[in-house]
């Protein structure tokens, strides 16, 4: 099996969840790791222990920051040249659309949110956020696919280094009509979807000012603050925060959910979490039912005795 995998970066910064991908390719066969746009010299590096035992960097002077169309036709030209058998990318915002753009290119069907490969020609996938699992069957000599985050553990970073070549790419200027021109930071540090440790409200949390110890809390063991749907529909807090299906996905060590009900919604979202703790009054709501662990108590009363007990272990 001839396997390609595109390595989704940010001027040189792997995505993890590229990472991810080259782990579930090298169970595959053998692997290619393609690697195109600003910075790609960089992001090539340390690709070898992951898997990848070709790396094949896309050149043109076009190729500068992220665009789906030209990343598109440089991958359709890559895995054209070398008769690929599987091309995939992690299934995040980028790694979904480019190989969609690909797949347009070459007039052949993709899978997203992949989860496993149950025999050749099928795949084992996510749909409607996560609560149904689809088995698709492809009859195509070409299979595109992006693998569902944290669906994976990413494995390696040592050892092994893949053969670096570099392929020349021709572009048409209009291939650059959707590209990246320049950046506005909005935040520094952690964000919610990398953060460790998620502390996270729900309709429980009663006011937006309620937040304000779930702040604290973050704040002192290092993580994020996150929150359900309705705490945005209530205008309580910014839809950046929001955790689920139309929101953002995490997987953190520590998921702390104060006052979630736990609708599938939600769940899909933070189900990859390694550990969930829920704080609720209603021992019968799915969040407590699925959690690891549980309080059923007042998240008011819960909260402030956290903080204190953690600010008492520091001190």
């Amino acid at each position: 099996m001839s396997v390609f995998v595109l390595v989704e970066h940010d001027r040189g910064e792997v995505e993890p969840a590229s990472l991810e991908a080259l782990t579930f390719a090298r169970t595959r066969g053998d692997v290619t790791a393609v690697v195109v746009g600003e910075g790609a010299d960089q992001a090539a590096a340390g690709l070898g222990g992951y898997g990848a035992s070709h790396i094949t960097i896309a050149t043109n002077e076009l190729l500068a920051d992220y665009g789906p169309d030209a990343w598109a036709d440089a991958l359709a030209q890559v895995v054209g040249a070398a008769g690929a058998t599987e091309v995939l990318a992690a299934g995040t915002d980028r790694g979904n659309e480019v190989i969609a753009q690909l797949a347009a290119r070459l007039d052949l069907p993709m899978a997203a949110n992949v989860l496993e490969l149950a025999k050749p020609g099928e795949v084992l996938r996510l749909q409607w956020g996560g609560s149904l699992h689809e088995l698709a069957a492809f009859e195509e000599p070409m299979l595109l696919y992006t693998i569902s985050p944290h669906s994976i553990e990413a494995t390696g970073g040592a050892g092994a280094s893949g053969t670096v070549v570099e392929q020349p790419i021709e572009l048409d200027e209009s291939a650059t009509v959707t590209m990246i021109k320049d950046r506005v930071t909005t935040a520094e540090g952690i964000t919610l979807a990398t953060a460790p440790i998620v502390v996270s409200g729900g309709r429980g949390m009663g006011s937006a000012e309620a937040f304000d110890m779930l702040e604290e809390l973050a704040d002192l063991v290092g993580g994020k603050v996150g929150c359900s749907r309705v705490v945005t529909n209530n205008g309580w807090r910014n839809h950046r925060d929001q955790v689920g299906q139309t929101g953002t996905v995490v997987a953190p060590d520590v998921y702390l959910a104060c006052g979630i009900s736990g609708a599938i919604q939600h769940w899909v979202g933070m189900m990859n979490a390694k550990t969930v703790i829920a704080i609720n009054t209603d021992k019968d709501a799915p969040m407590v039912t699925k959690a690891d662990y549980a309080i059923v108590a007042d998240l008011h009363d819960v909260v402030p005795a956290l903080i204190e007990e953690v600010k008492r272990r520091r001190a």
